[in-house]
């Protein structure tokens, strides 16, 4: 069974499905595509589909030009269709692991996902799980649920979690250049996902021995980058109190060429897996009576940065004998990261909320984001940073640091400038900037 999908993958006769069309999935499916397997994508969102179909793009991480050409092909389209998956041999699940109401992991769309290939599958399939989530979901939850099918694991198909990688915007690694781990049920298991990416991909497959090994490791990834964030974030504050620039700290830090890596303040935590995993591995911890003390207290710093940036802005205001209730701020930037257009858990729009209960009115500038929706409802942003814009306002706050802005027109036409993201650290004329 083993050598038969493996045969169809190193021909490239091998199909290949991605369920889930976003910013991990379509770059994922335009890879396979790129790589000779002819690919199909599924989605219940019926737009993202017909977009595809079209070739038209709508995923920073995806070339244009890459993207129509496949599509024009055959070589990738795409569907709401499920029973489609009936002719894949591969099948790869990107869909969204969030947070429900009460932060706790919300795995329905993966339940769902795996609920719609059980119809459907047949032998020596390999089904991939990409989505980030807790350990022991690939074995404890997938595996049953396919197993419906009346197909054994490890014995009638193939199942593995390897996790995303996806970094919006890095100018470096992409989907095709970033290495990947792989951990299936049994060896077998692992052998032939290795071999799929292996057959796509441009970089190393790092081979585990389990898929709870491999969902560790993501969450590893993240969660080390979230405590050392809430390190930086409560160093800011306290330094803040003392009168020190904690900026020019981590740089002096930095000229040490061993025993340290530079991690930056800011408002906040955004994207779908820093704010987001250390919660899957605290959830899972308590079921063996275990509390991750260190990742909680990380979270819950990072967690109250966007009201203790609201209240930082209020204390400048005050200065200026302003009331924050009135006043009018503009907030440069709402995407998570600097230089994309993904604003999901971005703590640009928590800090926006923070203001707007205390009464001030806000407006925000990026050219990445023109508007975004939350709660059902949508904010547009200001179509151009013109000069009057920023006069207009009682503080201007940096809450994402896009290479693309004028900071020096910044700092000539604001009456004061709350810089939470040292973006404007090279601006020389600076009596009117005030850093996190």
């Amino acid at each position: 069974m083993k050598e038969g999908v493996l045969n169809k993958i190193y021909s490239k006769e091998a199909i290949c499905g991605v369920v889930g069309l976003g910013y991990v999935g379509l770059p994922l499916a335009v890879e396979k595509a790129k790589a000779g397997f002819k690919t199909i994508g599924f989605d219940i969102q019926e737009s993202k589909v017909e977009m595809v179909n079209a070739g038209e793009n709508y995923i920073g991480d995806v070339v244009n030009e890459d993207l129509e050409e496949i599509v024009k092909s055959g070589l990738l389209s795409a569907t709401t269709d499920f029973s489609q998956v009936a002719s894949a041999d591969c099948v790869c699940i990107c869909v969204p692991t969030p947070l429900d109401e009460h932060q706790q992991p919300d795995i329905s769309y993966v339940k769902a996902s795996a609920e719609s290939i059980v119809p459907f599958m047949h032998k020596d399939m390999l089904i991939v799980l990409e989505s980030t989530t807790y350990p022991g979901t690939t074995e404890e939850l997938l595996k049953p649920i396919l197993e419906k099918s009346g197909l054994k694991c490890g014995e009638d198909f193939y199942l593995a979690f390897s996790p995303e990688r996806v970094d919006p915007g890095n100018l470096i690694y992409k989907t095709k250049n970033t290495p990947k781990v792989v951990g299936g049920i049994t060896p077998e298991c692992t052998d032939v996902a290795a071999a799929l990416y292996e057959a796509i991909l441009e970089a190393p497959i790092h081979k585990v021995s389990s898929p709870a090994v491999a969902e560790m490791e993501k969450i590893l990834e993240n969660t080390y980058r979230n405590v050392n964030i809430g390190l930086v974030n409560e160093l800011a504050i306290l330094s803040n109190k003392m009168g020190i620039n904690f900026w020019e700290v981590i740089e002096a830090a930095k000229s040490k060429p061993y025993g340290f890596q530079a991690f930056y303040p800011g408002p906040g935590l955004g994207g779908h897996c820093i704010p987001l995993d250390p919660y899957y591995l605290s959830w899972k911890a308590r079921e063996y009576g275990f509390h991750t003390s260190m990742i909680e207290s990380s979270m819950m710093v990072n967690d109250r940065m966007p009201e203790y940036c609201a209240e930082r802005a209020s204390k400048i205001l005050n200065r200026f004998r302003k009331a924050m209730n009135g006043s009018r701020i503009l907030i440069l930037g709402v995407a998570y990261k600097q230089d994309i257009d993904d604003y999901r858990e971005s703590p640009a729009i928590r800090v926006i909320n923070e203001l707007e209960k205390e009464g001030a009115e806000v407006v925000y500038f990026d050219k990445f984001v023109a508007e975004y929706r939350e709660s059902g409802v949508v904010k547009r942003g200001e179509p151009e940073l013109t000069a009057e814009l920023i006069e207009s306002a009682d503080l201007v706050i940096i809450t994402t640091a896009h290479t693309n802005v004028d900071y020096d027109f910044v700092q000539k036409h604001a009456t004061a400038i709350f810089d939470t993201k040292n973006a404007m650290k090279h601006v020389v004329a600076r009596d009117n900037i005030e850093l996190l």
